[in-house]
């Protein structure tokens, strides 16, 4: 069946381990969420990088080592953690590339700018706390 909506897997890997850590409320390391989230170890650490680059998160070196926070979690929303991956969102968009039919004419590209901007206002509004556990 088909997935009308894709991510990537390094951008699932970053917010799904973004939500294992603040779930965990302690320092964990990148085999505890390659374990919990399904994904290869060096993925996840190179997905992580990503994220401690951009001050998300803060790397702790060692043998009992791992990431934390590095920023309250209400201070990070999901939109964050799919930049800092992939970079901004395009949302003026035509999945056909305008082969078929001219920009101001284009059904699907409506359908897919209406959607991606909505899809990207509500990254921007859920924030890590929304995931946390009580």
């Amino acid at each position: 069946m088909a997935n009308i909506l894709y991510f990537t897997e390094a951008a699932s890997i970053g917010i799904h381990g973004m939500i294992y850590i603040v779930q965990n409320k302690n320092k964990v390391n990148i085999l505890q969420i390659a374990e919990a989230i399904g994904a290869s170890k060096h993925h996840v650490a190179k997905v992580m990088q990503k994220l401690v680059k951009d001050k998300y998160l803060k790397s702790i070196r060692g043998p009992s080592g791992g990431f934390i926070l590095n920023k309250e979690p209400n201070k990070i929303s999901l939109y964050d953690i799919y930049t800092s991956i992939e970079g901004e969102i395009e949302t003026e968009q035509c999945p056909a590339h305008n082969q078929y039919c001219p920009k101001n004419l284009c059904i699907i590209g409506r359908y897919g700018t209406e959607i991606s901007r909505q899809l990207v206002s509500k990254m921007k509004e859920d924030t890590l706390d929304n995931f946390i556990e009580n």
